[in-house]
This record gives C-alpha cells, sequence and structure tokens, in this order.
C-alpha cells in the first residue's frame, strides 16, 4: 500500500513482551523518521493544492503524482543494489542532505514566482529517485537496530509516529503555512530534511556481516539474485503481486485527490486537511490494534482482511458526496492501510536474508509501485471522462482484484528458500 514509534508507552504489535527500546540507535531512527515525514506531508499536501493553481487540467495534476512514481521503475532495482553495498546510514544521511537542499530550492522558485507544472514534476522525479536508495538502505538498517523478534512492534511504532505527525500534526498546519506564503511549506520541509539527516549521521551502528561479492560479481547479477529470492517465497510474491494490483488504484486515488475534495465536493483546502487527519486518526488506531488482529488470524490474513475492508470504504468514498461520509470513510481506509504496511514489511523483514534484504525490498518496491504511474494517469483520464468522483470507485475495482491475488498465498504453508541452495527456514505467516 503506497503511502508511508509511540510517543507514549503502548505496545502497538504482538504483546508487550519484546518491548522496542526509544532510546539510542532506534529512537534516534524513529524521531529522524518522524521529523521527515512530518515535512514530508507539509510538502506533499502543498505540491497538488499548488499544482490546481497553475493548472485545472485533470491530467496534468495526476502527471505530477505519476512522475513521483516513474523512479522506481527507472532506479528502485539498483537503488536496492546499492544499499546493500553501502553503509545504510551513512547512504540515507547524505540522501537528506541532499532531498533537504533540492527542496530549499525549490521553496526559493516558488516564492519568486517561478513556480510551474513542469518544475513540480522535475522536483518529484527527483526526490523520488533519492528515496530509491534511501528507503531500501532503511528498510536493511532497521534489523540492526532492534531483536528480530520485536521488528513486528519497531515498524509499527516507526509507523505509527510517522502518521502522527505526518497527518495528525502536519495536516492541520499545512493551510496555516499556506496563508503564511505558498513557499513556506517547503522551506519547512527543507529543514525538516537536513535535521534527520543530522540524527541519522548520529547513529553508531555496526553494519551486518556480508559475504564478499564473489569475483567479478556485478550490479545486475545481484539485482538479478534479489528477484529470484522475492520469487521463491510465496508470500512474498503474492503480497507484492497484491501490492502492485491495489497500487494502480492507489495512484488513481491520490493523483486526484484535492480535485475529489476541492472539486466535486467543494470543500476547499480545509475540506482536503480535515480529510487527511481523517485518514491519519484512521491509521492511528490501525497501529494500536495490528497486534490483536495478528494474534488471530496471523499477518498474511490480516493484510487480506485490510484489502476486503478497504473496498467497502472506496465505494462510500466514490459514491456519497459528503464531507463527513469522505472523512469516515478515509479513517476506516487509514487503519486498513496501517494493517497492510506495517504486515507486508514486517514479513519481507522477517524472510528476506540478511545481506539480500536490500535488493528484496527494492525488488518487492519497484514491482509493487509499478503500477501507480499508470493508475495516476487513468486517475485522471476517468476524472475527465466520467466525473471527479469515479477514481475512487476504480481503486476499489483494483482492490477487488489485489484481494484475489491474496487468496492462493493463504493455502499453503510457505517457507523462506535462500537464493541459490536448498537451504529452508520456517517463519510462521
Amino acid at each position: 500500500m503506497i503511502v508511508s514509534g509511540a510517543l507514549y508507552g503502548l505496545c502497538f504489535d504482538e504483546s508487550c513482551g519484546g518491548r522496542v527500546i526509544m532510546t539510542g540507535g532506534f529512537g534516534r531512527l524513529w524521531s529522524a523518521a518522524v521529523l521527515s515525514s512530518f515535512g514530508d506531508a507539509l510538502r506533499t499536501a502543498a505540491l497538488p493544492l499548488l499544482a490546481v493553481t497553475l493548472t485545472d487540467a485533470p491530467l496534468l495534476v495526476a502527471s505530477v503524482t505519476a512522475c513521483g512514481y516513474l523512479p522506481w521503475l527507472v532506479f528502485g532495482l539498483f537503488g536496492g543494489a546499492v544499499a546493500d553495498r553501502v553503509d545504510q546510514r551513512r547512504a540515507m544521511w547524505i540522501v537528506d542532505v541532499v532531498r533537504g537542499l533540492l527542496v530549499a530550492g525549490f521553496a526559493v522558485a516558488v516564492a519568486l514566482g517561478h513556480a510551474s507544472i513542469a518544475l513540480l514534476i522535475a522536483l518529484a522525479f527527483a526526490l523520488t529517485t533519492l528515496q530509491t536508495l534511501f528507503d531500501n538502505a532503511a528498510t536493511a538498517l532497521l534489523p540492526v537496530l532492534v531483536e528480530h523478534d520485536a521488528l513486528g512492534r519497531a515498524n509499527a511504532r516507526l509507523m505509527t509516529g510517522q502518521q502522527i505527525a505526518g497527518g495528525l500534526i502536519a495536516g492541520p498546519v499545512v493551510p496555516l503555512l499556506l496563508a503564511a506564503g505558498t513557499a513556506v511549506p517547503f522551506a519547512a520541509d527543507a529543514l525538516t530534511f537536513l535535521l534527520a539527516a543530522a540524527l541519522v549521521a548520529s547513529l553508531r551502528t555496526t553494519p551486518p556481516a556480508r559475504e564478499p561479492s564473489p569475483a567479478g560479481s556485478t550490479l545486475r547479477a545481484e539485482i538479478a539474485a534479489g528477484l529470484r529470492t522475492l520469487w521463491r517465497d510465496r508470500a512474498l510474491r503474492g503480497l507484492c503481486a497484491a501490492t502492485a494490483l491495489c497500487n494502480i488504484g492507489m495512484g488513481a486515488l491520490i493523483a486526484t485527490m484535492a480535485l475529489l475534495v476541492t472539486g466535486w465536493l467543494d470543500a476547499g483546502n480545509a475540506g482536503y486537511a480535515a480529510a487527511m487527519t481523517g485518514y491519519t486518526v484512521g491509521s492511528l488506531t490501525g497501529g494500536a490494534l495490528n497486534g490483536r488482529l495478528v494474534a488471530g488470524v496471523g499477518r498474511v490474513r490480516s493484510v487480506l482482511l485490510a484489502g476486503v475492508v478497504q473496498i467497502a470504504a472506496l465505494a462510500v468514498m466514490g459514491s456519497v458526496r459528503s464531507v463527513v461520509a469522505l472523512v469516515a470513510a478515509l479513517a476506516v481506509f487509514g487503519a486498513m492501510g496501517m494493517v497492510w504496511n506495517v504486515n507486508s514489511t514486517t514479513l519481507m523483514q522477517q524472510r528476506a536474508p540478511a545481506d539480500m534484504l536490500g535488493r528484496v525490498s527494492s525488488a518487492y518496491r519497484t514491482l509493487a509501485v509499478a503500477g501507480a504511474p499508470l493508475g495516476a494517469l487513468l486517475g485522471g483520464v476517468v476524472a475527465m471522462a466520467w466525473g471527479l468522483n469515479t477514481p475512487a470507485l476504480l481503486a476499489a475495482a483494483f482492490l477487488v482484484l489485489s484481494v484475489a491475488a491474496l487468496i492462493p498465498t493463504l493455502k499453503v504453508d510457505v517457507s523462506v528458500v535462500e537464493p541459490d541452495d536448498d537451504t529452508t527456514v520456517r517463519v510462521p505467516s
């Protein structure tokens, strides 16, 4: 699911045993992720609102979102292979510094009145290109900072903290910052990138032991090994296929959400902020309930249930012309999105070989995101042809296909298969 630690001592996943310690390495990583999410939320909310002031063409507005996904198709696999070769901590803080400088430059351009759709597209493409390395490095770094049995709890706390900062806090702040100046949200985002870089740079971690690469090994061969490992694990393969189908619909929904709220519902920027806040509150609820859900039905079945509930939420978004109904539907949608994200990420970290986690992560992300640019463009097309509410209904249709793709995964007890031998390790789903 496209989306993106708690400030209080709650256990958000499994039981309270094996508590995730919010100090030291994990605490700093959590703080950096939460701070960066706050800035990202300011930028991602401000970009479509800025886009609709530059053009009223739905397809052009959707193109900004589409170009934000394209780098995963071009550079995603490469980013994962690089993440397995380098010091992940160093890669992350360097990327954040570069992203901070890029967004700062964009804020200056907006302040001087030089914003354009072309510039928005270029920024979205550049930031996501850098994100392909950052996200894969972050996924591989987390298991170094916490115990294997605590990964589910760590992911839940990390994602919940990001939702608190990115939606509950940042959502209502966006209209205030925009009132102070169109460039202000982007300047704030640049600052958060630089502060997050400083936090990650202060981590003192020992990189996981890696077998030396065979003589003559190439990035292409290492990428292929990551793809083979993903393909051999039926649970991850099924999740990847389901997420890819889901993200076609999500691309359509995300690309046109500003049009749905400000156009079809005529709710303005305040309505958009309320919708995003509803999504965030739902996400926090999903983080709190995830442990009980996993204990009751298992990780893969939790993802399946999340998809079924999200289909109903999307149907409400696309058919009920009410801001209150939209906010409620987005709250349910966010809760199930958190369940999907926490469990799919945890399964990947638990099942992939440690020295290949960057490549398996990049293969999963790249294949899963592949449909999002198409979905974003489809969203613009159907919005023009049949109305601004129809992308939500299109997303519901793709969620139906996504759930169908998950069903075969439930029928077998799968194991983790090492990439180049016959050794298997049992990991409960």
